[in-house]
Parts: structure tokens; C-alpha cells; sequence
């Protein structure tokens, strides 16, 4: 079943400001198995200044499990291997 952004039945994940780190989430969700989609919440600028935001929504029988990956993910601490250090010589 292919989620759309604008299923009124999606149950919401995650909500951040910044649309790169709800592609990360939803790649990390994707990566789990678990469907995501990534909508905006902006509104018009003209209107209302400032507000808006991106979520990442999946379907209501996986809220739970992305939830608990989410929050297991965010709970790491960044681990050294992680960086590429340049050589030395």
C-alpha cells in the first residue's frame, strides 16, 4: 500500500523546522520497513510569518514502532567511526 501526504488518516511521528532531518527520519523509518511520507506544513509567508514545519506520518498501525526507532536512534550518541578523519603524514 503506497501512503499519500494528504491520507487525513496518517498518524503523525515526528515534526521537526528543517525538511533535511524529516528525510532523515523518513529514510531511517524506509530503512525499518516501516512506509513514511514527508509533508510540509507551510503555510503561506504573506499570512502567517514564520509558521510552518515538515512531519513525517505513517500508517496508524506502525505509529508505536516508528515512535520507539525514533526515539531508539535519537538515544545513540554519534559514535567515532561515523566521522572520516583525514590521514595524517
Amino acid at each position: 500500500m503506497a501512503l499519500e501526504a494528504n491520507d487525513s488518516t496518517l498518524t503523525t511521528v515526528f515534526d521537526t523546522e528543517r525538511e533535511s532531518e524529516a528525510l532523515v527520519v523518513k529514510g531511517l523509518l524506509d530503512s525499518a520497513g516501516i512506509e513514511a511520507v514527508v509533508t510540509s506544513l507551510d503555510s503561506p509567508q504573506d499570512v502567517f510569518t514564520g509558521v510552518g514545519g515538515v512531519v513525517v506520518q505513517v500508517a496508524p498501525e506502525q505509529a508505536e514502532e516508528a515512535r520507539a526507532i525514533i526515539a531508539d536512534y535519537r538515544s545513540r550518541p554519534v559514535e567515532d567511526s561515523e566521522f572520516v578523519e583525514g590521514s595524517s603524514g
